[in-house]
């Protein structure tokens, strides 16, 4: 996933993020989650890149459908904007884009 932190909400941004998204797609079934935040990057680069990493596939699949995500993602778009994601299977304990 990645996105761009709206102008001025930083520090809202942040505290939405440690205090329910994290800890919700936590308990979605997604518990490895990481991270990067750019302090500076060329224009067509995005903010904060993150990954997550549910146990399989249909997990993953199943999360990504729920209405508990589509609330959450909701919530999140008040803080971010040019969000996308993508689903990658993991094989061998990695991935690469």
């Amino acid at each position: 996933m990645n996105w761009d932190i709206k102008p001025g909400r930083d520090q809202e941004y942040f505290e939405f993020v440690v205090h329910e998204w994290v800890p919700s797609v936590n308990r979605m079934g997604i518990d490895k989650m990481t991270a990067w935040y750019t302090v500076y990057s060329r224009e067509y680069e995005s903010q904060i890149l993150a990954e997550a990493i549910a146990d399989d596939l249909p997990t993953m699949q199943e999360i990504l459908k729920s209405q508990e995500w589509h609330e959450l993602q909701d919530k999140l778009m008040e803080y971010v904007d040019n969000y996308k994601q993508k689903v990658v299977e993991v094989e061998d304990g990695g991935f690469q884009l």
